[in-house]
């Protein structure tokens, strides 16, 4: 592997060099779908021209493209690895759960990793997130990663803290967690029952409002948005609307996806009330910008199947997402009928963390992906 490395960073020198742009790889990061490698530049040298030769870094490497970006104070290149390496949901919560138990505040749900190696956590009632948007075109993983995303708060989390409405229009993304115990509904696959159901839950808001509760956690989780509110028309759209704009205090938030987020589609209020989102793959650098809300976010260039970008207040983070076959879901879902509640049972104590970091084990037993750094060699 690091002879493989020490040979991508020479090509990539040298590709920089014969187009006159001075650079030098000082580091790299391996991670299950792509490795970064560092470039230190002369003061002068812009990330555009850097940024302009991707194309010919890809084609010297024979990766299929390469991005490149700025990120604390150094420019990084990133490849594809010829053979990725999926992230599995079940050991990594198993980790998780079994090391680190009092370090997982209420509510939070497993990602996957980040691009450093490490588990990615987020906290559905924290002021920066409160509800998510999971947005990409078919292919980028937005419905494997909302199965994770709901699978992950139902091992982590107790029935009694924790409910689900799962709102699934195609009836095959969030149908196979039928029975699932901590579910309030049955999976609901029909636009007049789904409208039916956020009418209860505004009642719910209204009178938790009027009680100062937030207990226990509800989560609404839409596999296709678009279809939903093509159906059911102004009264999905303005029921969505007001449980976004009020239920973070009731202790209700919403998990959508859809392909393309726009305020077309959306509504402006709606639209902003999504603080929090995972952006896969899309088309193009303008459908980036609709998705994640901000300029040169490179979700154009993400590799699919998994690959996301986390933005949260304007910061990015890159994501491999956790994979959870289907094979794998009746199984899992009779296991927590039988137990009634997820793995870990206990109270968990609250915690301020929005976005949490935490090392772990590499999920193929071997040492974490974070630990993984390669320092490719000293040039000094």
């Amino acid at each position: 592997m690091k002879r493989l490395l020490n040979f991508q960073a020479d090509r990539i020198e040298l590709v920089l060099a014969s187009h006159k742009v001075p650079a030098r790889v000082t580091g790299g990061t391996v991670t299950p779908r792509f490795v970064r490698f560092q470039i230190i530049t002369p003061l002068g040298v812009k990330v555009k021209q850097v940024a302009g030769l991707a194309e010919e870094i890809a084609l010297s490497l024979n990766a299929p493209n390469c991005r490149v970006y700025r990120q604390e104070g150094q420019v990084q290149v990133e490849v594809p690895r010829p053979q990725g390496r999926a992230v599995a949901l079940l050991d990594l919560c198993r980790r998780l759960a079994s090391q680190q138990p009092q370090a997982l505040p209420p509510v939070t749900a497993v990602l996957g990793l980040d691009q450093e190696g490490a588990p990615l956590l987020l906290r559905l009632p924290s002021p920066d997130v409160a509800h998510l948007l999971i947005a990409g075109t078919t292919g980028s993983g937005k419905t494997a990663l909302a199965r994770s995303l709901v699978a992950s708060l139902a091992l982590l989390n107790p029935q009694r803290s924790l409910q689900l409405l799962l709102i699934d229009p195609k009836g095959r993304g969030l149908s196979p967690f039928a029975g699932l115990p901590h579910l309030m509904a049955p999976v609901v696959t029909d636009a007049a029952d789904a409208l039916a159901m956020l009418h209860r839950l505004l009642a719910e808001m209204e009178r938790r409002d009027a009680q100062a509760r937030s207990e226990p956690r509800l989560v609404v989780v839409i596999d296709e948005l678009a279809d939903l509110l093509l159906v059911g028309g102004k009264q999905m759209e303005d029921a969505l609307t007001r449980l976004t704009q009020r239920g973070r205090e009731a202790g209700i938030h919403l998990v959508v996806s859809t392909q393309k987020p726009t305020a077309a589609l959306m509504g402006g209020l709606m639209k902003s009330n999504f603080p929090a989102r995972l952006v896969g793959s899309v088309a193009s650098a303008e459908d980036a910008r609709i998705a994640t809300g901000l300029a040169g976010s490179g979700a154009e260039r993400l590799l699919g199947q998994g690959d996301f970008i986390v933005v949260v207040k304007g910061q990015m983070t890159r994501l491999q997402a956790a994979y959870l076959d289907a094979g794998e879901l009746p199984g899992l879902v009779a296991q927590l009928q039988q137990q009634g509640a997820g793995w870990n049972r206990t109270a968990l104590p609250e915690a301020a963390a929005e976005t949490r970091l935490l090392p772990a084990t590499g999920t193929d037993g071997g040492p974490s992906l974070g630990q993984r750094i390669v320092r490719l060699w000293d040039r000094r």
